[in-house]
């Protein structure tokens, strides 16, 4: 049942990301890292689970985030800022697990995604991007233990969920429910989503909404 608190949330989420989103730094290195500036909220995941693609639906801007069907294709930690009076930003972090690049390579972008988990003051919450038709693999464990050690508050959304039957995708909803117990920084409610349907969006565009609003 959807209550008048929701369908506020629902709204205001939908209004906010309906505003001009840009893209606006690309970051290869701590070093390189623009100056912390009001809620920063990122995205962690596997390479391929679906990062840009979420960023793009959530924004309705197929163009926002690239995307590309080659594992590891993003390389830097990306940040888009909303509309100027939102003072928000969405971080697009390097995916990690297989990536068709060096080992050296793949090290650092592992380094930089554990480094700014550990040192950005303005991060709001991380929502790590589980594909709905694997769920919780051990590649995973290594971020979410970061997060618990660095005590960044994370979410599990699950992408790709119309490629899952509806009683396979209850299960693993469940299943990822008992797992996250274990984890304490993680939020305890997991969304389902597909960017290619939209289902989901608008909970996960409610859900920002509301962190945003305790952040400042």
């Amino acid at each position: 049942m959807t209550t008048d608190l929701d369908a506020e949330l629902i709204e205001r989420g939908r209004k906010l990301f309906a505003g001009d989103w840009q893209f606006i730094w690309a970051s290869p290195s701590i070093e390189t890292l623009p100056p912390m500036a009001g809620v920063e909220i990122a995205f962690a995941g596997r390479s391929n689970v679906g990062k840009s693609s979420l960023i793009n639906a959530l924004t309705g801007r197929n163009g926002l985030a690239r995307t590309s069907h080659t594992p590891g294709r993003t390389q830097e930690l990306i940040f888009f800022e909303g509309p100027k009076d939102a003072n928000v930003r969405l971080v697009d972090m390097p995916g990690y697990g297989f990536a068709s690049a060096p080992k050296t390579k793949i090290a650092s972008w592992t380094s930089l995604i554990h480094k700014f988990l550990l040192g950005r003051a303005g991060l709001a919450r991380v929502y790590v991007l589980i594909d709905s038709r694997h769920g919780l693999k051990e590649v995973d464990q290594d971020i979410l233990t970061t997060l618990d050690k660095s005590a960044v508050s994370y979410q599990i959304v699950l992408t790709k969920a119309d490629e899952v039957k509806a009683a396979d995708l209850t299960a693993r909803i469940e299943a990822t429910k008992v797992l996250l117990a274990k984890h304490p920084a993680a939020f305890p409610d997991v969304l389902a989503t597909s960017s290619r349907t939209g289902a989901g969006m608008p909970e996960l565009r409610a859900a920002m909404v509301r962190l945003i609003g305790e952040r400042q």
